[in-house]
């Protein structure tokens, strides 16, 4: 079997390198794509699906899954991989809150962060490595988050069950 060694993204010159105006206007769709009249607060269709329990996340991490996957086709690292992956997760784990989700899916916008990230390993051959110290952060704060969830859910059942007694 023969193997085709690419050259990295990074290193290819700026007329050979691939658009990435498509992976940019669906983050933008997704991230920046409306204003709020009369401020300079953008949002995009995040926050919006966002309001649909359980579908609206779960289409949210879709969406930044794929675009992740089609920036690892522009050559992204695994370190890259690993930071825009926490991105994700952390949108879609906070973004599942209701009430406070919507809130940070409007300001965080992870797509676009990606999008930043990507660039920065374009242009400036950053984000180079095995990422194995962002795996291990991401599933630190994976489970600081799940232990918190659990404490809360705990704390909402005590509560709603001395309403009934």
């Amino acid at each position: 079997m023969y193997m085709i060694k690419r050259t990295p993204v990074y290193n290819l010159p700026l007329s050979e390198r691939p658009s990435m105006q498509f992976i940019e206007r669906i983050a933008g769709l997704m991230d920046s794509r409306f204003q709020l009249p009369g401020t300079r607060f953008r949002f995009g269709l995040d926050p919006i699906i966002g309001l649909i329990p359980v579908v609206g996340d779960v289409a949210g991490f879709a969406v930044s899954g794929a675009l992740i996957l089609y920036m690892i086709r522009f050559g992204a690292s695994r370190e890259l991989v690993f930071k825009m992956l926490g991105n994700a997760v952390l949108d879609a784990t906070i973004g599942s809150i209701p009430l406070i989700g919507w809130v940070f899916d409007a300001s965080y916008k992870a797509n676009k962060r990606n999008i930043r990230l990507l660039k920065e390993h374009y242009h400036e051959g950053k984000h180079q490595g095995s990422g194995t110290g962002m795996l291990i952060t991401v599933a630190l704060i994976l489970l600081v988050l799940l232990v918190l969830l659990i404490w809360g859910l705990v704390a909402l059942s005590r509560w709603l069950i001395g309403l009934f007694q």
